[in-house]
């Protein structure tokens, strides 16, 4: 260990001139900080840019992406059985909201009981679009379609008027009770 700290020392004392001593000046280190700051706030604008550009994109992207689901599924099929299943489905989506719009504590488990209700309808409606692509269309697929469709509307407006006779008797026994 002695040997390798004198060929150290040596080594020192060999370059001895050559080493860079020069001062640095008095505000050196306040002009370093202020570099520092002004490369963080960069870097944090940057960071900014990218996650404002990242939910821009993501954004843009859902937006051009959002195709109806039905539309796809009845490509093989008639104009007419389009246009039908176009027309019940903005007619049962119309119903939901409407649903949802009554959504309160009284109402929560109606509403979350016709839901699961309405999965079931659109599970039954899936396996008729997957018979429709099998087997083409025929009546008996047309008509159980439309079955299904007449039977999701009919039962969306039953929840709602159900919803609203509770509301209404609500109502009457508050005013009762005033």
């Amino acid at each position: 260990m002695k040997k390798e700290n004198k060929k150290l020392d040596q080594l020192f004392e060999k370059f001895e001139n050559q080493w860079d001593v020069e001062l640095l000046e008095s505000n050196h280190e306040q002009r370093f900080v202020q570099k520092l700051k002004s490369k963080k706030s960069n870097w944090k604008r940057f960071v900014s840019i990218g996650i404002a550009a990242s939910i821009v994109l993501i954004l843009g992207l859902s937006i051009f992406n959002t195709t109806p689901k039905k539309t796809e599924e009845l490509q093989f099929a008639s104009k007419e059985t389009k246009q039908t299943d176009s027309i019940f489905t903005i007619l049962i989506e119309k119903e939901l909201e409407k649903i949802k719009e009554k959504k309160s504590p009284e109402n929560e488990k109606i509403i979350a009981d016709a839901l699961k209700q309405m999965r079931i309808l659109d599970n039954d409606y899936d396996k008729i679009i997957k018979e429709l692509e099998i087997n083409g269309e025929s009546k008996q697929i047309i008509y159980a379609m439309i079955s299904n469709l007449q039977t999701r509307i009919s039962f969306l407006q039953s929840v709602l008027q159900h919803i609203e006779n509770k509301e209404q008797k609500i109502n009457i026994t508050d005013e009762k009770t005033m």
